[in-house]
């Protein structure tokens, strides 16, 4: 797993991780978009811990500055 996921990204997807998961446990929602929310914010804070996104893999994006 080469890090793809740079600086500035890495602080946003840390930012919308916590606030979805925020969300998923205090604002009301309805199961099961509090479990939805909750996934996809831990998703989220995962990629931005691990400086790694599956999907930029895929699509070859990469926000870090890697020369390939």
């Amino acid at each position: 797993m080469k890090p793809n996921v740079g600086t500035i990204d890495r602080a946003a997807r840390l930012l919308v991780g916590l606030v979805l998961v925020a969300c998923g446990l205090f604002a009301g929602f309805a199961a099961p978009w509090n479990y939805v929310a909750m996934g996809f914010g831990v998703v989220m804070i995962l990629t931005a811990a691990f400086r790694f996104c599956p999907a930029y893999t895929v699509i070859g994006s990469d926000t870090l500055g890697n020369k390939e």
